[in-house]
């Protein structure tokens, strides 16, 4: 008979879920199931509303990282009310978004993700958490870290409005701009950001390249997976977070499609499946082939590996550097290594600094020409970001009231699905033999996921309206007495 072993609630994520793991009589992994079992339906609750209040509404789908959702609603507004934005809103938004990523790729690798490198993945349970990390590093580590933190959420407190859901964002630019006081203040917290990751970057060179057995961990076939990437570029092909075309590389590391986000349905399909809320987005042109890797199969990553991956290079220059290290260390491009993830994450906080800096110095940015108000009949518009988590696509369309009629979303997450999925049955089918099964070999397994920083408020969507799901109703004996199920083929 076989026998399953159940992670629940699956730790250091945003969101719920769990992992069940089947083993055959052996005590081999049969298979390995990741389990969203929340539903927050934004998709269907924003029809009726006017389109306006998308940025302020969207925002609310989770409280890590509103900035990308209010970001990625605002850009969907320009479009729905065929409006261009100033140059002057243009980098102000991405000023703001930059601060951002440098505050959420923080938090990331100090209280989630990192526990398990600076703490040890086989560490007590107790100890794999920021108190940990503390305790490792030393109590000036952890100022630094909360000093980033702060100055953060400081500053998009400045810009945005609110520390936490920002209300700043209009159709055509921005409620307001910055003056000459508050951008000198930005550009000195900027430059220390900038050395803040230098710092991180050295952290994960002594705790993480500098111990074989986590080099080991990385490059080992477990967490190692032969997908698509892909990831927003500039007109250099080089990452950038606010905008561009989406770029989606192969494999073997070569181009297989660049699209503007507005025609991202020429290349992205939706599917689901009974056992999850999330969805299963795929490359189009591949097609679904299901939870497998390679180049005939249409599962695509979409995190900071993927992005560096999908693109050629960094457009700040320590940032740069860092990325040509990374490929040098790890033996080229593409990197397929899951947890070279958190590494690439910390090349990504040091751009997102260099760049808050750039956009900070720039003479345009106090500029008071920061809207231009729409004059258009309201129709249907695209507006994407990168997520921290991956590619952010808001997709909305109005009736000439500018009602919202239709609504979709895709998140980082959602992207991630399939791989994240398939990265948890690989790591259990590679780390659970002969029904051996501990509490740090468990957390291995959660570190398959950990790696992709998933946030399943944000992507536990539905397409409008329909949602598959079954219900078992069992007895005390766990006899299956009736099922009801609803849009399940």
């Amino acid at each position: 008979m076989s026998k399953r072993v159940s992670i629940d609630p699956i730790t250091r994520l945003e969101g719920h879920g769990k992992i069940d793991i089947f083993l055959d009589d052996e005590g081999e992994v049969a298979g390995a199931y990741l389990q969203i079992p929340e539903l927050r339906g934004f998709e269907r609750f924003c029809v009726g509303r006017p389109v306006e209040e998308m940025p302020n509404l969207t925002s609310r789908i989770c409280g890590v990282c509103p900035e990308a959702h209010h970001m990625a609603a605002t850009k969907a507004l320009d479009n729905v009310f065929h409006v261009d934005p100033p140059r002057a809103a243009k980098k102000l938004r991405e000023l703001f978004y930059s601060i951002f990523y440098a505050t959420d790729h923080t938090t990331h690798f100090y209280a989630l993700g990192g526990p398990d490198f600076v703490v040890g993945p086989e560490a007590p349970a107790a100890e794999r958490n920021i108190l940990g990390v503390i305790a490792k590093v030393g109590m000036d580590v952890a100022g630094r870290v909360l000093k980033m933190r702060r100055d953060g959420h400081h500053l998009i407190k400045m810009i945005g409005g609110r520390p936490v859901h920002p209300n700043w964002g209009l159709p055509g630019g921005v409620s307001r701009g910055i003056n000459e006081e508050q951008r000198a203040e930005i550009e000195q917290l900027g430059r220390d950001a900038i050395e803040f990751a230098k710092f991180s970057l050295q952290v994960f060179d002594d705790l993480v390249l500098g111990n074989t057995d986590y080099v080991g961990l990385i490059t080992g076939g477990v967490y190692t997976h032969q997908t698509y990437n892909m990831g927003t570029v500039d007109e250099n092909n080089h990452v950038n977070f606010y905008d561009g075309k989406i770029r989606v590389t192969d494999p073997e590391g070569a181009e297989h499609a660049k699209y503007d986000p507005v025609d991202y349905r020429d290349y992205v399909a939706e599917r689901v499946e009974p056992w999850s809320y999330l969805k299963f987005p795929y490359l189009k042109k591949v097609g679904w082939k299901g939870f497998v890797d390679g180049k005939d199969s249409g599962v695509y990553k979409c995190t900071p590996l993927s992005r560096l991956n999908a693109a050629d290079g960094m457009a700040t220059p320590l940032a740069q550097a860092e990325y040509e290290r990374f490929y040098e260390t790890l033996g080229g491009k593409p990197v397929h290594h899951t947890l070279a993830t958190h590494w690439a994450r910390l090349i990504e906080l040091l751009y997102a600094a260099e760049r808050w800096v750039e956009l900070a110095t720039d003479p345009e940015i106090t500029s008071r020409e920061y809207r231009v108000l729409p004059t258009q009949t309201p129709t249907e518009g695209v507006g994407c970001v990168e997520a921290p988590r991956g590619t952010l696509t808001h997709h909305y369309s109005t009736d000439e009231r500018g009602i919202v009629t239709k609504v979709n979303l895709i998140v980082g997450t959602t992207n991630n699905n399939a791989p994240i999925c398939m990265s948890v049955k690989k790591a259990a089918q590679g780390l659970i033999h002969k029904g051996e099964v501990s509490e740090g070999l468990l957390n291995k397994v959660e570190m398959a996921f950990r790696a992709y920083d998933p946030c399943f408020g944000c992507a536990t969507h539905s397409l409008p309206g329909r949602m598959p799901l079954v219900v078992n109703l069992r007895n005390a004996e766990g006899d299956v007495l009736q099922t009801l199920s609803q849009f399940v083929d």
